[in-house]
């Protein structure tokens, strides 16, 4: 049964500007986030659909960004094929354990102004 869908759009110039900020991009982004971003041609880009993701999440969640939940606990990976998923840590991991969240569907779209996310989460 679906728990929650979100949707969000992150404006990549704007994600651009504060990741040149290194405390905005480890409060945000994983360790492994910020190494495979930072491999990209277009790194803002490939930040701002990540970030986009994680706000996707949190809409879906329905509860926001509170509780003890952090941003940097939400982390996009890309399996073997590319296609990405989310993993999810720390507290943030102990809410969807509460709310008994087993399945996150993700995804990415991102062009040079905008990124784009789509989260759906299933018990």
């Amino acid at each position: 049964m679906i728990i929650g869908i979100g949707t969000d759009i992150a404006e990549v110039t704007r994600i651009a500007k504060s990741i040149e900020n290194n405390s905005f991009k480890e409060k945000v982004f994983s360790a492994k986030e910020i190494s495979y971003c930072e491999t990209k041609a277009n790194k803002a880009e490939s930040f701002a659909a990540r970030f986009a993701a994680k706000e996707a999440f949190f809409k879906a969640l329905g509860t926001g960004w509170r509780g003890g939940m952090a941003f940097n606990e939400v982390e996009v990976e890309n399996d073997d094929l590319g296609k990405p998923t989310i993993n999810v840590l720390g507290q943030t991991a102990e809410m969807l354990k509460d709310k008994k969240i087993r399945i996150i569907h993700v995804s990415l779209s991102h062009i040079k102004d905008v990124a784009m996310a789509t989260v759906v989460l299933e018990d």
